[in-house]
This record gives C-alpha cells, sequence and structure tokens, in this order.
C-alpha cells in the first residue's frame, strides 16, 4: 500500500517518518520529496507498506496526529492524475 503523508514540518528526516510507520508493521520504503533546485523538503512524503492491514492502521492511527511539532494528513496515495 502507498501512503500519501502530507503536513510534514521541513525539517522532518526520512527515519523518523519510517519509523513512526514502523509502529504498524513493515516499511519497505518513506520517501519525503524534496525541491531538486533547493534540496528543502516539499512538507510531503510517500510510505510503501506491503501489508494493507498494517497500511490502513496506521493511515487510521497517524492520520491529523502530530510528527515534529506538526498536525499531519495520511491517506492512500492516488495515481498520479486521479
Amino acid at each position: 500500500m502507498n501512503i500519501f503523508v502530507a503536513k510534514l514540518n521541513y525539517n522532518t528526516e526520512e527515519d523518523v517518518l519510517r519509523s513512526s510507520f514502523e509502529e504498524f508493521g513493515t516499511v519497505d520504503s518513506a520517501k519525503i520529496i524534496m525541491d531538486k533546485f533547493t534540496g528543502r523538503s516539499k512538507g510531503f512524503g510517500f510510505v510503501e507498506m506491503p501489508d494493507d492491514s498494517e497500511g490502513q492502521a496506521a493511515i487510521d492511527a497517524l492520520n491529523e496526529t502530530e510528527l515534529d511539532g506538526r498536525t499531519i494528513v495520511v491517506k492512500v496515495a492516488r495515481p498520479r492524475g486521479e
């Protein structure tokens, strides 16, 4: 399951994002999207979890909770163009 995470603190690092989701199961990847010109976080990212039930549990538990001082939005990622 590909999970979209928005409203991240610009200083949040990928290992912090990953560890937040690992409480709910296996995490294949955790990626924070960076601006290619400035190298600064764009404030959102994606977490890939192979087990859909673990991914849904993470979404349900983490949506609208605080991470690094910001209230994050967590939901199922939609394919581009949707």
